[in-house]
């Protein structure tokens, strides 16, 4: 979603690195291309006020006019300020250290939030918590039925009385059964409405003193732009609430709320949903989101996601296959599968350092179609042609084409680039570096993910 401002802000600080010195003319006029960029964004008119004035005040510091490298000052200025902008060191949530910790889900209707309340229960279940779900919606048709499934689907158990019961007695009963179950969490689902009214908020206030949570979430769309902080601001005035979870943000809105939202109600962004599965949804990092934002990556990210799906000692027996050459298409099978959890393909190349800014990486989704074609291909072997491709003749080709819903020239294909990989990654076991032309064969002869632009 900050694609747009993410250019934008990248072409400024660039030219602003290649200039040997930095004036105060050329501050002013790298300040009206980062204004207009975050107005475009739908910041919020006064956060852009407000930030631009302490970025400029930073940039004319002595620190940075007569410093060697004053393009890599601004650039480091704007990092921190834009970090700061969404939260600085960011904040996790109050865990009770003893009985269950509870936490108050709240927002409008249309805002994903019992979709939100299942994803944090798979995202805390993660961790080792025995999580809860109540399902206190009990006015928007299907919202308990809704929570039951995706509940179930994170593994969470749901605490649910129908729609016939008040709201605030749900909480309460929920609350006795998580204590009486020795529950680690219970994430309490709240009735949405259209607007911000008095009838929500009483509502909301009464659950509250019922259950005392130790947190209170306000679910935000992103893709309701300047209407998103409007309706946290709101919920501020009204309703004290610890913190935010910003959903939609996979969506093609322009990153005004995430990047307002903090400034206008003081209360951090915690954890932002990026796809409609479950699993995507992670905690916020404003440091790593505002180095995404200029291009420099967000490797810690990145590392997490992969931690989460290696086993150790999966990878201690990859690493005694690699160095006794005994990789097989099994093998690659399985780290395809692992890769391929840590989400969609375009979102990894994102969080490299530098490639966000590559013009030719920029509008390009990666048709994950080719790696479901190259899954089918390779279980449509048996078990010997899968840990000896070399028994792969051209009768047996035809049938795991058949078997796959391919051609043989792609079965041809996998073949081919799997022996120049595992070449290669034999010659990297040994010390070797690969060979050039080996590089470029496996490029030009092997099933890649197509790529299309959007």
């Amino acid at each position: 979603m900050f694609d747009q401002l993410s250019d934008r802000l990248q072409a400024t600080l660039s030219d602003v690195r290649s200039r040997g010195k930095v004036n105060e003319g050329d501050v002013d006029a790298a300040m009206r291309e980062i204004r207009l960029a975050l107005l475009e964004a739908d910041v919020n008119f006064k956060v852009v006020k407000a930030f631009t004035k302490k970025l400029k005040e930073r940039c004319l510091g002595a620190d940075v006019l007569e410093s060697l490298d004053p393009g890599q000052q601004v650039v480091k200025i704007v990092n921190e300020e834009l970090t700061e902008l969404m939260g600085g060191a960011g904040r996790e949530l109050a865990l009770s250290s003893s009985g269950p910790t509870v936490i108050l889900m709240a927002g409008l209707q249309g805002s994903g939030k019992t979709t939100a309340c299942a994803k944090l229960a798979r995202h805390l279940g993660k961790d080792g918590k025995n999580v809860a779900l109540a399902a206190c919606d009990v006015y928007r048709p299907a919202a308990v039925e809704q929570l039951v499934t995706v509940g179930g689907r994170a593994g969470a158990h749901v605490y649910a009385q129908g729609t016939d019961r008040d709201p605030v007695d749900i909480a309460s009963w929920a609350l006795d059964q998580a204590r009486a179950e020795s529950r680690d969490v219970l994430i309490i689902d709240t009735a949405g409405r259209l607007h911000v009214d008095q009838e929500l908020m009483g509502e909301l206030a009464r659950i509250r003193k019922k259950v005392s949570p130790h947190d209170v979430l306000l679910v935000v769309d992103a893709m309701t732009g300047q209407d998103a902080v409007g309706v946290a601001e709101s919920f501020a005035e009204a309703a004290e609430f610890d913190g935010v979870v910003m959903t939609k943000l996979d969506g093609d809105a322009r990153g005004g709320a995430a990047l307002s939202v903090k400034a206008v109600t003081g209360k951090p962004i915690l954890f932002a949903s990026t796809g409609e599965k479950l699993e995507a949804f992670d905690a916020f990092h404003p440091d790593r989101m505002a180095s995404r934002i200029l291009g420099m990556g967000d490797v810690l990210s990145l590392i997490e996601k992969a931690e989460q799906q290696v086993d150790e000692h999966q990878a201690e027996d990859l690493q005694r296959k690699l160095e006794g050459d005994r990789f097989t298409l099994e093998d690659f099978l399985q780290q395809m599968r692992q890769v391929r959890k840590m989400g969609p393909l375009s979102g990894l190349i994102g969080m490299l350092p530098g490639m966000g800014g590559m013009k030719q990486l920029k509008g390009v989704d990666v048709d994950e179609g080719e790696l479901d074609r190259v899954e089918a291909i390779i279980l449509s072997m048996t078990p010997e042609e899968r840990a000896n491709p070399g028994v792969i003749n051209g009768s047996r080709r035809k049938r795991i084409a058949a078997g796959s819903g391919t051609r043989v020239q792609n079965v041809n294909q996998l073949v081919k680039q799997f022996d120049q990989m595992r070449k290669m990654m034999r010659q990297m076991v040994s010390g070797k570096m690969p060979d050039p032309q080996q590089l470029a064969q496996m490029q030009g002869g092997g099933p890649r993910p197509k790529v299309r632009r959007r």
